[in-house]
């Protein structure tokens, strides 16, 4: 596993020398700057745009922070100028480390995830390699995309509660371990995790700039938790949002990865699905 992640981490998480790179030969490629308005407003990469989850969001649901339809993913995205031949890069302006993942979600999801990439330690990293950094707020003409969605990317609670017993697939708890152990409820009525499910908290997965661990880190900290090498990996967390940040690790280790999107907040809510509780 530690050495297909050599390979596969690269084809996650790019660098600013790469971006750098790719922005100078003219590549095809659409910028997209996570955070809020002033924090984009006060300076972001040449060509960036300015994405949020809410676009990216079905407005109907129940549920918050939902994926939106694949028709609704579409729009959002060629709104943006993602077209059939784009590169995507998206990165966090200050700390927006989980909805950048979550960005990077809803483009694998809708197929583009052979040429969606993240800037590891976004525009901090862009910062600190010496590259410029501007106000101005370019002028996008509309792509034109065709998706070819992945369906297994976003999973329903069904379809987590028919494979709690299934030995090929790890269930992972991103949310931090109080709330995993159940010694904090939050706003959930019933507090604990999904039955079965192990523990990796969004924030280990990512060093203390924000950068995704190494590929020998990394592995090790699924390898504690008591995820198996080559099972498939679910993760879900509060809402689905620091549930990302642990789908793109286990992605990038070469798992194959889905999200439940409706996370604990459904979860907990449902009295015909089993929760547990530990000790910390």
């Amino acid at each position: 596993m530690i050495a297909a992640a050599l390979v596969a981490l690269n084809t996650i998480m790019v660098s600013p020398a790469w971006l750098a790179g790719q922005q100078a030969a003219k590549a095809p490629l659409v910028v997209l700057h996570v955070g809020d308005r002033s924090d984009y407003d006060r300076g972001h990469i040449p060509g960036a745009q300015l994405v949020t989850t809410r676009e990216l969001s079905d407005p109907d649901a129940t549920l918050n922070l939902q994926m939106a339809s694949v028709d609704r993913l579409r729009a959002a995205f060629e709104a943006h100028g993602v077209s059939d031949d784009t590169t995507v890069v998206v990165y966090f302006g200050t700390d927006w480390v989980t909805p950048t993942a979550r960005v990077f979600v809803a483009l694998d999801y809708l197929g583009l995830g052979d040429r969606a990439f993240i800037l590891d330690g976004g525009l901090p990293a862009w910062r600190g390699a010496g590259h410029a950094v501007t106000s101005d707020v370019p002028s996008i003409a509309p792509g034109h995309l065709t998706p070819h969605p992945r369906a297994d990317v976003i999973v329903t609670a069904d379809w987590v509660k028919a494979h709690l017993r299934d030995p090929n697939v790890s269930v992972v708890d991103a949310r931090t371990p109080d709330y995993y152990s159940g010694e904090h409820a939050g706003r959930y009525p019933r507090p604990g995790h999904i039955a079965g499910a192990v523990s990796v908290p969004f924030d280990t997965v990512v060093d203390m700039t924000n950068r995704l661990l190494g590929p020998a880190d990394l592995a090790a900290v699924f390898q504690k938790a008591g995820v198996k090498p080559g099972s498939d990996v679910v993760t879900y967390c509060h809402i689905g949002q620091q549930a990302s940040e642990v789908y793109v690790a286990a992605r990038a280790l070469g798992y194959r990865v889905h999200l439940y999107d409706g996370s604990f907040e459904e979860w907990s809510a449902r009295t015909d699905l089993p929760v547990e509780t530990s000790k910390r």
